[in-house]
């Protein structure tokens, strides 16, 4: 097979299938050699994985992934892609395409028809729109993944991997360390891709915790109280809470100094154990 990440060889395939770029899904495709074999190595393509990919677009992962797992099962939302994954993917017989909506999708059963007896992890280059919503979807499902290694745009990458107590933590910060230990692993330059986006990218991986390290009350109310305090930042803490909870604010800021924090703190000082006392607090 031609080196898919060679601009002629793009060009050619695509025009052969009538293929133009969506932007409505996102579509930039990788013409670094470099960037793909590194994610499957990282990702956890090996002997005796499985590999759920996200986005296969022409191939350029999924080869990579192919050569070095298991199995690897490939969703694809654009139809459009179907004939072109299929001359690209020719050679490899371990690799299912399927074409569907991976929020649509039911992926329990994907895993349990593809990954039979095999340890499953998730590699994939999400389209920036729809980078959270996918991840944490993957995240609440509680699929039965090792790790999820997934290319993102950098700002958004900075963010799912901070840590707590940070300026750059956010709502999204304390789910995705709830379900899993978060790592930025590189970074991608924009002129990685065709065509070429407006900002850089990086490769994070967040390696799933076998159970929750977290004892919660009441899951439901943590992530709403964590929503809620973010949902406001420039404001304080019990602001945000009291307005995004509709708790009166001297309830909030009595649960605050109940724990030893003053009125003014603000959520991003905050720790996991923290909003884990406060929602808890809240709840009882």
């Amino acid at each position: 097979m031609n080196n898919l990440t060679d601009i002629n060889v793009i060009k050619a395939l695509l025009k052969k299938h009538g293929f133009t770029f969506s932007k409505a899904l996102g579509q930039n495709f990788l013409i670094n050699p470099s960037v793909a074999p590194e994610i499957a190595e990282c990702g956890n393509a090996k002997p005796g994985f499985g590999i759920l990919e996200i986005g296969a677009g022409i191939g350029v992962l999924t080869k990579e992934l192919a050569l070095r797992a298991e199995k690897v099962a490939a969703v694809e939302v654009d139809g459009r892609l179907i004939p072109v994954l299929k001359e690209t993917l020719a050679w490899y017989s371990n690799v299912t395409v399927i074409n569907e909506d991976v929020m649509r999708i039911n992926l329990h059963d994907v895993i349990k028809e593809h990954f039979t007896g095999m340890d499953v992890a998730v590699c994939a280059n999400l389209p920036y729109y729809i980078t959270s919503p996918v991840i944490m979807m993957l995240l609440e499902s509680r699929l039965e993944l090792k790790s999820i290694t997934v290319m993102v745009q950098k700002e958004a990458g900075i963010r799912l991997c901070a840590k707590p107590g940070t300026r750059e933590a956010g709502a999204v910060t304390f789910a995705v360390r709830y379900y899993s230990e978060p790592e930025l692993l590189f970074n991608v330059s924009r002129e990685s891709f065709m065509p070429s986006p407006n900002v850089d990218s990086c490769v994070i991986k967040l390696n799933i915790r076998d159970s929750s390290n977290w004892n919660v009350s009441d899951e439901k109310l943590y992530f709403k109280t964590v929503r809620g305090a973010f949902s406001q930042r420039r404001k304080t803490l019990a602001n945000s809470l009291s307005s995004s909870l509709g708790i009166e604010k001297q309830k909030v800021i009595s649960v605050l100094k109940t724990l030893a924090f003053t009125e003014s703190v603000r959520p991003e000082q905050l720790s996991m154990d923290d909003f884990i006392k406060i929602s808890d607090s809240l709840y009882s």
